[in-house]
């Protein structure tokens, strides 16, 4: 694979090879944000669990402190009352049965979050196979399957993000903007980095933290010397 200029650039800033501390690997991937637009910070942990088992499976919220620095436009599924709720929590998308039909027959996927009454979660059957490969799909454990539907849209709002672990063992999360700074990229990165030790399965055995690595869209990727 060819890289740009800019990110070969942003290479001989940085030592690949050398593991950071937290702080300063934020730092690099900073520096090393070469794009005109305002770059996303991603997280990317490499566990030590198989995801094939189902008792080793990662996955959870937390809501970041500083947010995510995204415009987080939400959908809420729903009738009657909770559709009101909706409505005056600040939902971006507000409907029932012909949303779902949109979505089906359209592929209308013009949101980035998707909360649903437990009523509704019968017709959401329909669309699970649009909505599940893009992370979308609606479910308890993520809090977007609740009767409180402005609490669940205040904390997307706010920076609620889902991490869960891929096929590969590593999750892949946003933790915000390169205008944050280090010290607020430090917050957020601490804050989901507690929450995924937190979620380690008890079947897991042996090193659970494999690696850490930050990077931001368009740059390499900085190693992180990570200890829970």
């Amino acid at each position: 694979m060819k890289h740009g200029k800019k990110y070969r650039a942003s290479l001989t800033e940085v030592d690949i090879t050398k593991a950071y501390e937290p702080l300063d690997a934020l730092k690099n991937v900073i520096a090393t944000a070469k794009a005109k637009f305002d770059e996303t910070v991603e997280l990317h942990v490499r566990l030590g669990v198989d995801p094939k088992q189902a008792d080793q499976q990662v996955r959870g919220t937390v809501v970041l402190p500083n947010g995510t620095g995204k415009n987080v436009r939400v959908l809420v599924i729903a009738k009657g009352d909770k559709a009101t709720e909706a409505e005056k929590a600040g939902a971006d998308i507000v409907g029932a049965e012909e949303i779902i039909t949109k979505i089906l027959n359209d592929n209308y996927l013009d949101f980035d979050v998707v909360i649903t009454s437990p009523d509704m979660m019968g017709q959401m059957g329909r669309v699970a196979k649009i909505l599940g490969p893009r992370g979308l799909m609606p479910s308890p454990k993520s809090g977007t399957v609740t009767q409180d539907i402005p609490k669940a849209i205040a904390e997307v709002k706010a920076g609620k993000v889902e991490y869960r672990v891929d096929k590969t063992a590593i999750v892949h999360c946003p933790i915000g903007k390169k205008s944050f700074g280090e010290d607020k990229l430090n917050e957020n990165f601490t804050t989901l980095m507690e929450a995924i030790v937190k979620a380690k399965p008890s079947s897991s055995k042996g090193t659970y933290i494999k690696s850490v690595t930050c990077a931001s869209t368009m740059g390499p990727g900085i190693k992180v010397n990570y200890r829970p």
